[in-house]
C-alpha cells in the first residue's frame, strides 16, 4: 500500500457475531472481529455496544466506520491491518 494515499472503506457488511467485512478503496478486504475488544474493555460506554441491535447501528461516513456521533470508531489503519486490538491500551482508551 502507498502510504502517501488517503484510505477510505467503500463498503461495511454485518456478519455474525461482531464481525463486520470491510472493502477498502484500494480493494482490499479485512473482515474484524470486534468481540474482543468490546468484552475486553471495562468502559460501560463501550461495553454497551456489546448489544447486538447497538453494534449493529454503524454507518460509513467520510470513508470511516462509525457507531452514533462517533460513539465508538477506529484508526483506519488499525481496521486496514485488522490490529486495533493493542494490549493494555485500549483498557484506558473511551
Amino acid at each position: 500500500m502507498n502510504t502517501n494515499m488517503t484510505l477510505n472503506i467503500m463498503d461495511a457488511i454485518l456478519m455474525d457475531g461482531y464481525r463486520i467485512a470491510l472493502t477498502f478503496d484500494d480493494g482490499k478486504q479485512q473482515t474484524v472481529d470486534f468481540k474482543p475488544f468490546l468484552v475486553s474493555s471495562h468502559h460501560p460506554e463501550v461495553r454497551a455496544f456489546l448489544d447486538p441491535d447497538r453494534f449493529a447501528q454503524f454507518e460509513l461516513r467520510h470513508g470511516e466506520l462509525v457507531w452514533g456521533d462517533y460513539d465508538l470508531c477506529f484508526p483506519i489503519m488499525d481496521l486496514y491491518n485488522n490490529t486495533f486490538l493493542h494490549h493494555g491500551v485500549h483498557l484506558a482508551a473511551a
